[in-house]
């Protein structure tokens, strides 16, 4: 693409050549008339920016101010150059990267936002479920109105990212626990935003997951000058649904409260499927149906003109020597390889002179190293990036030598990944899993994959590469919701108590789960069954959540309690999990665990 202006952004105007030849023409008529005679006016133009009035060649510097000088890369470095200006320099970061003001709002967008706001006013003030994916259909349909009333066209990313966001939104219709549901809610905001403003290169990608909250103002404005556009040209049109809309309303009120009272299933259906607003709710209700508002405003305007965060560009580093960069990294290199060889000793049988060296047993060893290795693998990630932004850039001979080097570190560094999740195996199977122990085993999980694909970018490119680390880290998100980490828990916990009854099982710990535990809690011999599920049954049956703000988690663990609610009145529970004892093991004198 060229660095020049498009012409829909160029003011209309003579080009500089043509000035300066005109220029030069008329100095030799002055010099030969000593007497200026009177020239006729020339006919008002429309004013030009300053920037006119300069040569080709400062249009281009402007037309790439902030752009790093280009270079040979490295063989993992990838940066998206910067779009064309489209305002003058004084406008700043921002102005640069934004497009030409949309196109006043459509009737199809007008209305998907204002179903937005209306199903958010009805149905998220319950909890969350289902409802999260109601409300964002007609947001989506929005978004997609805009972008097609402005020109964009449907890529493949763009979908990508748009059906990723859609099936996060799954993860709270089907888990009853907070904590993978925030993950898939804050994953799936991130996936639209990218999805909206289309971002490929590192800064891109990191800045256009969040780029959704910088439309919010401007969507607004939009918003409102569409709706005024709208019904100063078209006042009847709007009377003419007012009226259409109210006779709809009263018809299914009047109609809909007959059939209710004539029979008692229609009315449980309806009850049921209708959300329940009271009049008490009404500021809430507010609050959410402007939120729903402002909200889809801000998709339908970043969809019709997104942010190019691709514009945003970091200067790679000064090149190195080959030495000079290349020595630290072989060290660091044989550092990894004694300490893998020593694990790999461990592993093969060679822990009994570990232990009798230390006095640690196979659990308090593995305890003792996880952190430090989930430290390593992070600090590993740092380096490599560091590396690259200084590595030596002079032709295919130090190309060969990054990928050697970062390569080997690499796949070292894999070994560690695999060494920390055996630690943490060990410890699991001696003393349980928690919510905390199967949060960082996944995020060690997943610093592996991230390992592997910079691997492949070193081989095949890293023109993909920021994309594909946001899949593989949405794809976690989504993995992590959908094997229901907290039922997963109760499972590996209930059998370790079915395995080795004399290890007990924390009723403490496990009667905080969510409603995602029970079917797992219900094998439990009483009375540990009853202890581990009073709380949760007490949460499931005595609240009345309707059935968009109901996971299928939730109702399964109330079809379970229904049919065998729990037993006693809980004093057995007191003798249970009180007894100084937590995941099998006595604590520390302190009685701090950081697991």
């Amino acid at each position: 693409m060229s660095d020049q202006p498009s012409e829909a952004s160029r003011p209309p105007e003579r080009s500089p050549e043509a000035g300066t030849q005109q220029q030069q023409q008329q100095q030799p008529q002055q010099q030969q008339q000593p007497q200026p005679e009177q020239q006729p006016q020339p006919e008002p133009q429309s004013p030009a920016p300053a920037a006119t009035a300069v040569p080709d060649q400062a249009v281009k510097t402007t037309a790439t101010a902030g752009a790093p000088p280009a270079g040979p890369g490295n063989p993992w470095q990838y940066g998206a150059g910067a779009p064309g200006a489209r305002n003058s320099p004084g406008d700043g970061v921002t102005a640069r990267l934004r497009p030409p003001a949309p196109p006043l709002m459509r009737p199809a967008v007008l209305w998907s936002v204002l179903a937005t706001a209306v199903v958010s006013a009805l149905f998220l003030g319950d909890g969350l479920g289902v409802n999260l994916l109601i409300v964002a259909v007609p947001a989506a349909l929005a978004a997609f109105f805009a972008a097609r009333s402005a020109g964009r066209r449907l890529r493949p990313w763009t979908a990508t990212w748009a059906v990723g966001g859609l099936v996060l939104l799954a993860v709270p219709a089907l888990r009853d626990a907070g904590w993978p549901t925030f993950l898939a809610v804050v994953s799936a905001f991130a996936l639209g935003s990218l999805a909206l403003h289309g971002s490929r290169s590192w800064l891109g990608v990191l800045i256009g997951s969040l780029g959704l909250f910088d439309s919010v103002v401007p969507g607004i404005i939009w918003g409102v000058r569409g709706i005024r556009a709208r019904a100063d040209g078209s006042r009847a049109r709007w009377g003419a649904g007012l009226r259409t809309t109210a006779v709809a309303v009263v018809l299914l009120v009047v109609f809909g409260t007959l059939f209710a009272s004539a029979d008692a299933a229609f009315a449980d259906l309806l009850g049921d499927l209708m959300p329940d607003v009271s009049l008490g709710e009404g500021p809430w209700r507010i609050f959410l149906f402007a939120l729903g508002l402002a909200g889809a405003l801000a998709a339908a305007y970043a969809a019709a003109a997104p942010v190019r965060w691709d514009g945003i560009t970091v200067s790679s580093g000064k090149p190195r020597g080959r030495v000079e960069w290349a020595l630290p990294l072989i060290v660091l290199n044989l550092l990894f390889a004694a300490f893998i060889a020593l694990q790999l000793v461990v592993l093969l049988g060679g822990y009994e002179k570990v232990r009798a060296e230390t006095g640690l047993d196979h659990a308090e060893y593995a305890r003792q190293g996880f952190w430090q290795l989930l430290w390593a693998t992070l600090l590993t990630l740092l380096v490599i990036a560091l590396a690259l932004r200084w590595a030596p850039r002079g032709g295919s001979r130090d190309r060969t030598l990054v990928r050697a080097v970062l390569g080997t570190l690499c796949v070292l560094t894999l070994v560690v990944v695999a060494s920390a999740l055996r630690r943490m195996d060990l410890y699991v199977d001696e003393y349980g899993l928690t919510r905390l122990r199967i949060s960082v085993a996944a995020m060690e999980l997943w610093l592996g994959v991230v390992l592997v694909l910079i691997l492949a970018a070193g081989v095949f490119g890293a023109r993909f590469l920021p994309r594909a680390i946001a899949v593989s880290a949405a794809a976690g998100v989504l993995a992590f919701g959908l094997i229901s980490p907290d039922g997963l828990i109760a499972e590996q916990n209930v059998q370790r108590f079915e395995a080795r009854e004399s290890a007990g099982i924390d009723i403490d710990y496990v009667k905080d789960l969510s409603a995602d535990a029970v079917p797992a809690l219900d094998r439990l011999p009483e009375p540990e069954r009853s202890c581990a599920l009073r709380i949760i049954q007490r949460e499931v049956l005595d609240t009345d959540t309707p059935w968009y703000a109901t996971s299928w988690g939730e109702a399964r663990a109330k079809e379970i309690l229904e049919k065998r609610p729990v037993q006693g009145d809980g004093r057995d529970c007191y003798r249970l999990g009180t007894d100084g004892v937590r995941d099998g093991y006595e604590p520390d004198d302190d009685g701090y665990d950081p697991y």
